[in-house]
């Protein structure tokens, strides 16, 4: 069996010239095959480590994926909001250890902008449940008299070059920020009449978190001030100080982050929000959230896959094309085979091997190449995507597939070897004309 081997791996040696570019076809296939299985893990386990230690979010009754998506990722829009009186009665519910209210629809040079309590930075968690940690500066005084401060993602400080005492100002609705670089020059501040300052700068958490400017929920009634239906009135313009003299406390908001003394009560509290006597609410666990989404995605999902293992299947049916080409080349050196002893089962065994060799070089170079750039594409995919790539472990289902496109270079190899096992010791010896 060694010596076959040995012959096999020569034989397609001696033949690179042409197997060469079935190896490159292998390895492109392979590399994206290998590429899409890691980015198909890591964007989800991104998405379900973007919120952690979060029991239920509470929200408007509407789409749970919607109420997710919106309160935690930013993406969308809820139709309606809650109220505050809502949220007190939640807090005050036996099995409850915590409430965080937020409150979205503005943004700052197209990253959104949340309020929020101070008690965000203590409770809101991520990965398996890491705290926010700030990199620079504090949370927030969420007082009046620290009502115009505001703690910034990683991502807003370091691409739009904020530090600690940096004044912005905050733009009315919510803007697509990935082009907020475009914001910068284009978008109008409809609140820059009430700037705030950067007192900190989080950590980088690879979440939403590092897209979003925090101010607390007083800060956004005073911005709102003088306005009605999302439109400021005529001459209805109150200066940034004079804010302070009104009262603050907000009536509505847009969701809440809510945290059980015991998982076991998780049920009874979604009955009680489900039921709440006065709004329409509805409490939803994140994880059930993300499992209705990635069903919904699953469909893109598989497509993907399926386009991929498209392109490896031509690669491997290349194979078979050029082996069977290049047969009727090697009539006669398969005949001396025979000649010298081979037995008909050897031949078999010697083309089935140098398709394995083939593949197997394809695979691993694909491999290679695939691993070589995500490594480079790393840092890039984090800052603009917010995807971790996980570079440490290869993933089950990454082997299974290279061991599924090995077989699929084996099978297409037999159809040339069955070929040429049936060749005859005459055919092969005598000439053609």
């Amino acid at each position: 069996m060694n010596s076959l081997l040995g012959i096999a791996r020569r034989s397609a040696w001696n033949r690179r010239s042409t197997l060469v570019w079935v190896v490159v076809s292998l390895a492109l296939a392979t590399a994206l095959l290998w590429t899409l299985e890691r980015l198909r893990h890591d964007i989800r386990t991104s998405f379900a480590q973007s919120v952690s230690g979060v029991d239920l979010i509470v929200g408007a009754r509407s789409s749970p994926v919607q109420l997710m998506l919106f309160s935690v990722f930013h993406i969308g829009s809820v139709p309606q909001s809650m109220s505050m009186d809502s949220v007190r009665a939640l807090a005050q519910h036996r099995s409850v250890s915590w409430v965080v209210p937020l409150s979205l629809g503005d943004s700052h040079r197209g990253y959104p902008v949340l309020g929020t309590t101070a008690a965000y930075f203590k409770h809101f968690a991520h990965g398996d449940k890491q705290p926010l940690v700030l990199q620079q500066g504090a949370a927030f005084a969420d007082t009046l008299d620290g009502l115009y401060e505001a703690v910034i993602g990683a991502e807003v400080a370091r691409k739009m070059g904020y530090g600690l005492g940096q004044s912005i100002t905050l733009g009315h609705g919510m803007h697509d920020h990935d082009h907020a670089h475009e914001a910068t020059e284009t978008q109008v501040d409809e609140h820059a009449d009430k700037p705030f300052k950067v007192v900190g700068i989080l950590a980088p958490t690879g979440t939403p978190v590092d897209r979003t400017v925090h101010v607390s929920l007083q800060a956004l009634e005073a911005l709102h001030l003088g306005w009605v239906s999302g439109a400021p009135l005529a001459g209805g313009q109150i200066p940034a100080d004079q804010a302070r003299k009104f009262d603050l406390e907000p009536t509505e908001v847009t969701a809440a982050l809510v945290g059980l003394k015991t998982r076991a009560a998780v049920f009874n509290v979604q009955r009680f929000v489900n039921h709440h006597a006065s709004e329409a609410l509805m409490g939803v666990m994140p994880g059930v959230a993300l499992g209705e989404l990635w069903t919904v995605l699953g469909l893109g999902e598989n497509a993907m896959l399926a386009v991929s293992a498209l392109v490896a299947l031509v690669s491997v049916f290349s194979l078979m094309a050029v082996v069977l080409a290049g047969l009727n080349e090697r009539r006669r050196e398969l005949a001396v085979l025979r000649a010298v002893g081979a037995a008909p089962r050897h031949v078999l065994g010697l083309l089935t091997l140098e398709g394995l060799w083939v593949t197997g070089a394809g695979v691993l170079l694909g491999v290679l190449l695939a691993q070589t750039g995500m490594l480079l594409a790393a840092t890039w995919l984090q800052s603009a995507l917010g995807i971790r790539l996980q570079m440490g472990g290869v993933l089950p289902s990454q082997l299974a597939l290279m061991g599924a496109v090995l077989l699929a270079g084996m099978l297409a190899s037999l159809g040339p070897a069955w070929r040429a096992y049936r060749l005859s010791l005459a055919d092969g010896l005598s000439p053609r004309v």
